[in-house]
Formats: structure tokens, sequence, C-alpha cells
């Protein structure tokens, strides 16, 4: 039975929320799901309601979804070898096989499933689908002191976001269907690649000129010197992190890629506590938050 005091507390919440339901109704709202969010079975839960009621209330969310720890699980089921360089998988053509299957299939269609059983109405797709992510080859150069010039190391299949057509997500979308995209793209000659996901969900929301970016982390937000959260950041106060060697690690290509949303005209971009239920919402519809905030500059 619904107390006072807690039917008290759910109003208070509401009335809270209304003013972000109104200023984002209408709006494009690009979510990176990915760590704990995906493999924690009450997160999984809580993370698709989320995102059925943004939805619900006039949102217009887009899913972006990594899967490596799953990816590395089929690997090793297959007995193929795992290889990384710089933090990035070495993608054969028999690896990119398993890429495929497991992103573009098994977490693809696992999240559709999730967001319907929530009351939504989601379709997957990779970037394949209508080549609607254009993709080329991503090499990593590496410079030592032996090398006059750097060295060109080739992944393979791993690619970088050339182009991206939003007729697809625009269509889905404005008809109450929650895009649910596989970080992979194509590339000249039909050739798959497997995209870092953090950075398809940036460029999205950079192309569809999205209100927010959230990216969903293993980590509390991005972390001063002293260890704790800084839940609001602009563009130059980042840089003077990097700078200093505050943002660092693993940290920084999140913050990079949300640095270049906002520089590209992104309103904000949220780096998200992902272990935290109904962290989406939180970010979304509270005056407090979850994580740590990026805007280009100073409002108000």
């Amino acid at each position: 039975m619904l107390t006072l005091a807690r039917a008290t507390e759910v109003a208070q919440v509401l009335t809270e929320a209304l003013p972000y339901i109104q200023r984002f109704s209408g709006r494009t709202i690009v979510v990176k799901y990915g760590g704990n969010a995906m493999t924690d079975e009450a997160l999984k839960a809580s993370f698709a309601r989320d995102i059925v009621l943004m939805q619900t209330v006039g949102m217009r969310p887009i899913v972006v979804h990594g899967g490596g720890p799953q990816i590395g699980e089929l690997l090793e089921r297959l007995n193929i070898e795992s290889k990384f360089i710089d933090g990035m998988r070495v993608t054969t053509e028999e690896t990119m096989d398993v890429v495929e299957m497991v992103l573009g299939g098994l977490v693809n269609k696992e999240i559709v499933s999730l967001l319907n059983q929530a009351g939504g109405r989601a379709m997957g797709l990779t970037g394949k689908d209508g080549q609607f992510i254009r993709a080329s080859q991503l090499k990593i150069e590496r410079k030592t002191p032996e090398l006059e010039a750097p060295e060109i190391i080739d992944i393979g299949h791993v690619g970088q976001v050339e182009a991206i057509d939003t007729r697809i997500l625009t269509m889905l979308t404005e008809n109450d269907v929650i895009p649910v995209v596989a970080p992979i793209g194509v590339g000249p000659n039909g050739e798959s690649y497997n995209i870092n996901a953090d950075l398809v969900a940036g460029k999205l929301a950079e192309v569809l000129k999205a209100e927010k970016l959230m990216l969903l982390t293993n980590t509390a937000g991005v972390l001063n010197k002293e260890g704790q959260v800084v839940t609001g950041l602009v563009a130059e106060e980042v840089q003077a992190l990097i700078g200093d060697g505050t943002i660092s690690g693993g940290m920084l290509p999140k913050v990079g890629c949300a640095l270049s949303a906002v520089n590209a005209g992104v309103n904000s971009a949220h780096i998200v506590d992902g272990r935290v239920p109904h962290s989406v919402l939180l970010e979304i519809f509270t005056d407090q938050g979850v994580g740590t905030q990026i805007l280009r500059k100073r409002t108000g």
C-alpha cells in the first residue's frame, strides 16, 4: 500500500522531472550502452525502462552498444586468440565474423528484446544496414626513437567513421521506434569494420545535432586529483585537466569523444555511472545527476 509519505516523495520526484521533460521533449538523445549496465540483470532491466520512459515522455533516444567482453568470450570458446594493440582488438577476417555475430546478432537482439519487453518499440541495426555508417580502416601510428618516420601498424578490420547517413535513424525515431545500433561500419568495397562504440555514439550525436550524448561507464565520472567526481565542466576546463594529467588512461578516449561532440554542436555530453540503477533517468531528470556533464561553455 502506498503511504502518504511515499506518495509525497513520488510527487516531488515527478515535479522535479517536469521541467526537464518539457525541455527535452522532441529532442534526440544518443546513449552509449556498455559496462556493468550490459551484464548485470537488474541494471539491464532498469536501463531498458529508462529508455522506454524517455521515449514515452516525448524524447527520441538512440542506443549505441558495445560488446567487447561478449566478443572475447565467444572467441575463447572458438579457440581464436585475442590480441590487442594500444587497447584495440586486432581484428582479422575470422575475428570480424565473430564480431558481427556477437554485436549485430546476440547482443543487439538482446537489447532490442529488453526494450520491447519494457513496453517500447525497438529495432536493431548495424551500420551496414542501408550503408548508413561509412567507414575506413583505422591504422595506428607508433613513434619510436629508433625510427625516423612513425611505424604504421595494421590492426585489421578496425574502422573509423567516415560518414553517416541519418535518414534511417530519423525515419525510425519519427515513428516512435528506438534504434539500437551495433557499431559496425561498411567500407568502400562492402567490407565490415569494427568501430569503437563511444566513437560511433559521438559521431551520431554530432551529425544528428543531438540534445545530449550519454556515455555509460563503470566509473562515477570524471575525477579530480582528490578522487572526487567533477559534476560539471566546460571544454576549456576539460583541456586543462587533460593537460595537467588529471584526466588520463582509459578515461581519455571517453572525454575526448564527449569534448568533440559538444564542440561540434551537441548541447551537452555526460559521462554516467552505469553501475547505478536508473542512472540515465537520474542524469537527465534530476538536478543532481549521477555523473559528469560537459558543456562547450558556461550558460547563464
